[in-house]
């Protein structure tokens, strides 16, 4: 992503829908990437990049340019993404635990599907879901963003140390899962 010139920022802060329009033309690729990798699959990702631009639209007028615009909207979507991902994630436990008392009384309301060859993206999001959000904010800004490590301290409002020691966590975890096959679809 290409950080958004000064005056492009400061014109749709003062209501400029045109500018407005020119930062989400050159922005919404990257959040919506960005939101897929840590939410973890397409609607998710769709409700996240909306919720981050109407974030960004709301919250404008307060952006002081005491960072990059780019690092701003890097920290409203990771946010955004993580909270979506960890409300998911409780929906999902929910669910998972009605299927299981559905299978345990008897009574299935879909046929079973378990014999279906992954692809590697779909291997790619079983490993980043066995990461906790933290782990999994810093995998994908770094190993797929391509942010540095002092970005993603400068994003995450973290100490670099700190960065450092989630990557190394989060990269024994994806190595162990995808040697042992312990990944869930």
């Amino acid at each position: 992503m290409i950080d958004i010139p000064r005056d492009i920022v400061t014109r749709a802060a003062s209501g400029d829908r045109a500018a407005f329009e020119e930062i989400y033309r050159l922005t919404s690729g990257f959040v919506y990437s960005v939101a897929f990798r840590i939410a973890n699959n397409k609607a998710d990702a769709e409700e996240v990049t909306q919720d981050v631009f109407m974030n960004i639209y709301r919250n404008l007028n307060s952006f002081e340019f005491r960072s990059s615009f780019k690092t701003w909207v890097y920290r409203i979507t990771v946010n955004t993404a993580i909270n979506k991902y960890r409300q998911a994630s409780r929906e999902k436990i929910r669910r998972n635990a009605y299927e299981v008392e559905t299978v345990r009384s008897g009574v299935s309301d879909k046929p079973l599907e378990f014999i279906e060859k992954e692809s590697s993206e779909q291997r790619i999001a079983s490993l980043l879901r066995e990461l906790d959000s933290d782990q999994r904010a810093c995998i994908v800004l770094r190993e797929i963003e391509g942010l540095s490590y002092k970005e993603l301290a400068k994003v995450l409002k973290i100490n670099i140390n700190t960065v450092r020691s989630r990557l190394k966590r989060a990269r024994e975890a994806l190595i162990q899962n995808a040697s042992q096959g312990d990944v869930k679809p």
